[in-house]
């Protein structure tokens, strides 16, 4: 089956089975926006509490903030968004398509053997590098890369398009349109930045130490695609580790290894993961890298590391005209004076929608198996989320819906409920039912049945081997809490 088709298949399943719906789908939606439904607000959830409770409860000098969506402008101004955040556009003068010239290139050399795609890669990221547009329409013009839509090569200049939403803030008009400008945020971190003494202060921390948070995000994405993957609204989570001038490629090298070892503890397969280090670096930036998933749809990012210097409190301070310095008194006790300092900064960013579709992707298996007919054999398709993530943990099934079985049944997720969220499903046979729970993604069936009201015993059913085991009713809480700690 070709990585399309099963891309195909992880996009259907998720709307069918309750995970990721079309934003405003019966107004026919809007394009790269999703709403997330029962069951992927609560993986999403599950991921979310992971990566904060690894940040802010395993470490000792890492604090967690919530800051606004909405920013003074001139925070924008000084993070050089307004004037830098724009990617290199063209279009298509036939079919009025828009590209991102990058994302159209890339899909050319795809289709060319591996020498020639790679060479026209290199020749794209140099002169990207220079921002050499003319030459970039020049290098798409002789490669004679055609529009997907129309298939002609009527091409119009490489121009730069802002990706910030703008609009305006507060009921009261002024004669300067300008004045009432506000930008949806297109990052996390400038929150975090400019709230960076209000949190040192405050906290009596001192460096190294981090600020983490996690929201929504807001970009202009001319060419969207790829389902969650790259969307207009979506969600970060993002830490900014502040440490002394000097050390800062230290603890690069330390949050690398730590933010790989995180994805591989998720349940993401060492295999499937890879760094990929930046040839062109960000102006604030003076080392970075992707950790890159093997999706479906290829090789792309998930998680960003950086080292941002001091680009950003230095930027902010000359805004602002804020002193945005750390008095180190760390300093003396290694034989220097005392110092006043604008912290270097590290930064840890993955996008948490992005590791939906990652888990998502993962998860999805079918299988055949054997059938109650001899002889015959039915596909078992099945979400295999790690325990510890999954929407649900456990169903608890009656056998029928009488003869006491029920009300034992509820009991049980009584019992539960408070450590975990579990289900109760008494519908259809107890086939059917397995089958609703293995593609939801429950990893554990309790099935109560005549015996258990004997013996006080349920089955539990692994969905992933299939393997049904008995244990006590009074067991049930103890054994899928144990099964599902991460």
């Amino acid at each position: 089956m070709s990585n399309e088709s099963i891309f195909s298949k992880i996009t259907a399943h998720a709307k069918e089975y309750g995970y990721i719906f079309q934003s405003s789908e019966i107004y026919d939606g809007l394009s790269a926006v999703y709403d997330y439904g029962q069951y992927g607000a609560q993986l999403k959830k599950n991921i979310r509490d992971t990566w904060w409770k690894s940040m802010t409860q395993f470490h000792d000098n890492i604090v967690g903030i919530d800051a606004a969506i909405f920013m003074h402008p001139t925070t924008w101004k000084a993070s050089g968004h307004v004037d830098n955040f724009s990617d290199p556009m063209i279009d298509n003068k036939d079919s009025q398509k828009r590209y991102r010239v990058d994302h159209l290139i890339e899909a050319h050399a795809s289709n060319l053997s591996p020498e020639e795609g790679n060479k026209l890669i290199a020749d794209m990221e140099a002169l990207l590098a220079k921002d050499d547009f003319a030459g970039i329409k020049q290098l798409i013009d002789s490669n004679k890369i055609k529009c997907q839509t129309s298939g002609t090569c009527n091409w119009t200049d490489v121009r730069q398009f802002n990706l910030m939403f703008q609009t305006e803030f507060g009921a009261v008009s002024s004669d300067n349109p300008e004045d009432n400008i506000v930008y949806l945020r297109p990052e996390t971190a400038q929150g975090i930045f400019v709230n960076f003494l209000n949190v040192q202060k405050t906290g009596r921390m001192k460096i190294p130490f981090g600020i983490a948070q996690t929201g929504k995000a807001f970009r202009n994405e001319i060419v969207a695609r790829q389902f969650i993957f790259r969307m207009r609204e979506f969600e970060q989570m993002e830490m900014q580790f502040f440490v002394r001038p000097g050390t800062e490629l230290e603890w690069y090298a330390y949050w690398k290894e730590a933010r790989m070892k995180w994805h591989q503890q998720l349940g993401i397969p060492a295999e499937k993961l890879r760094y990929h280090d930046h040839q062109k670096l960000a102006h604030y930036a003076n080392a970075a890298l992707d950790i890159e998933f093997e999706f479906p749809f290829g090789w792309k990012e998930l998680e960003g590391i950086h080292s941002r210097t001091d680009y950003d409190l230095s930027r902010h301070q000359e805004f602002s005209k804020k002193k945005m310095q750390y008095f180190d008194n760390d300093l003396n006790s290694e034989g220097k004076p005392y110092g006043n300092y604008i912290p270097y900064v590290v930064e840890t960013s993955v996008g948490l929608d992005r590791l939906v579709l990652t888990i998502l992707s993962l998860a999805f298996k079918e299988e055949e198996v054997p059938t109650a007919e001899e002889g015959k054999t039915d596909i078992r398709t099945y979400l295999s989320i790690p325990p510890s993530i999954a929407p649900i943990k456990l169903a608890v099934l009656p056998l029928v819906k009488k003869e006491g079985l029920p009300e034992i049944a509820k009991s049980i997720v009584d019992d539960c409920r408070t450590s975990f969220h579990c289900q109760y499903d008494e519908k259809d046979s107890i086939g059917k039912r397995y089958r609703r729970q293995d593609a939801i993604g429950t990893p554990f069936c309790a099935t109560i049945d005549h015996q258990s009201k004997e013996d006080q015993m349920v089955t539990i059913r692994h969905r992933d081997s299939l393997v049904q085991e008995r244990i006590p009713i009074s067991s049930v809480r103890t054994y899928i809490n144990d099964k599902i700690r991460f």
